[in-house]
């Protein structure tokens, strides 16, 4: 098959070849070419199957036109679908993903970004572990294109795009509390990254405004390295250790899955006998029997800002540091109901027995 080459595409266009090279180039606008020509250049690459000749690009541009992009664990829900969104609109532009994960270790962390370095990436979009603030601090020193997702450090001067994650928690504790729930244990992390903190703080923010007093031993914090059978029997020993909570909050899905078979373990009905509020969403909370309640994250939006950002570093449009903090959405759904006092379900059940015995 012929290659097909922009001197193909200007001919079918009507246009120069120096000017499908423009807008190839994405100077389109600034060199100001008309956005019905930019258009009709563009569906026509797209319709020849156009592929440009990335290493001459690369020479003539001084960029290689990839991303490094490293998260947590690419096979979790949010960060599988941020590294989806970040791909597609990357490709938009004309950039490769490159995708690691650094499964929150310390060294391995390191060992990716240095390997990405290596490969002389035009910009980096990183969710850094707890202790890499020296090599954040390095790359934007260095000025490096660099976005932080998820989490940053107060401290350093990277841009970042993060969540409302203070809000999230203290959504989700009014809710509850507004229910009619005062026994609520959370689930969480043990870590001092700063997402995992403000989670926490909105917790406790939440219960003192609604005078519920804070019981230490309804926290449970649970290792980021706990394998999902380990996780499943720490909150398992948990919940059965607090047999009076009547709610319990999960800070993200990664302890929500584990804490919803612990659940199902101890014989605990969702909804009935304890509510349930989950951070993050996915196909399994939205289809289980009861549905379960979620702080939505907004993971599009996410990934499109962090690009945008990161875009704009490598394009030189904005140097300065960019703080984007977005909103969560409270999902309410069958595992909050409206919490029954206990002489009400026990007149309830009497009600329906003296039904059945009428019946007969």
């Amino acid at each position: 098959m012929k290659k097909v080459s922009i001197k193909d595409i200007a001919k079918k266009s009507g246009v120069s070849i120096t000017t499908v090279s423009i807008v190839l180039n994405g100077n389109g606008a600034e060199r100001k070419i008309s956005e019905s020509v930019i258009k009709k250049i563009m569906d026509v690459a797209a319709e020849l199957n156009y592929r440009p000749n990335q290493q001459a690009k690369s020479l003539r541009t001084g960029k290689t036109y990839t991303l490094g992009l490293i998260v947590d664990d690419i096979s979790n829900f949010f960060f599988s679908h941020l590294a989806k969104t970040v791909e597609e609109e990357a490709d938009k532009f004309g950039y490769t993903v490159m995708f690691c994960s650094s499964e929150n270790d310390e060294g391995k962390s390191r060992n990716v970004l240095g390997s990405l370095l290596n490969k002389q990436m035009d910009g980096y979009m990183i969710a850094p572990t707890a202790s890499m603030l020296p090599e954040i601090n390095q790359l934007v020193q260095e000025k490096k294109p660099l976005v932080l997702v998820d989490r940053f450090f107060q401290t350093s001067p990277a841009s970042y795009v993060t969540l409302d994650n203070y809000k999230g928690t203290f959504d989700s504790v009014t809710h509850l509390a507004k229910q009619g729930y005062s026994k609520i244990a959370i689930v969480t992390n043990d870590s001092e990254q700063i997402q995992i903190q403000e989670r926490f703080e909105g917790y406790k923010t939440a219960l003192r405004k609604h005078k519920i007093p804070f019981v230490p031993e309804y926290v449970k914090k649970i290792p980021f390295k706990y394998s999902a059978q380990k996780a499943v029997k720490e909150i398992e020993s948990f919940i059965a250790s607090n047999a009076d909570i009547d709610a319990v909050l999960f800070t993200s899905n990664n302890l929500g899955i584990p804490g919803l078979e612990s659940l199902k373990n101890l014989k605990k009905k969702v909804g009935e006998e304890i509510a349930v509020i989950c951070f993050d969403d996915n196909d399994h909370f939205r289809l289980a029997s009861p549905s379960i309640t979620v702080i939505s994250q907004p993971i599009r939006a996410i990934g499109k800002n962090a690009l945008k950002i990161l875009l704009d570093q490598v394009e030189k449009k904005e140097l300065s540091q960019v703080r984007s903090v977005l909103q969560p959405n409270l999902i309410v759904r069958e595992s909050t109901p409206v919490k029954v006092a206990p002489e009400v379900k026990q007149a309830d059940t009497a009600g329906v027995k003296s039904k059945k015995r009428t019946a007969k």
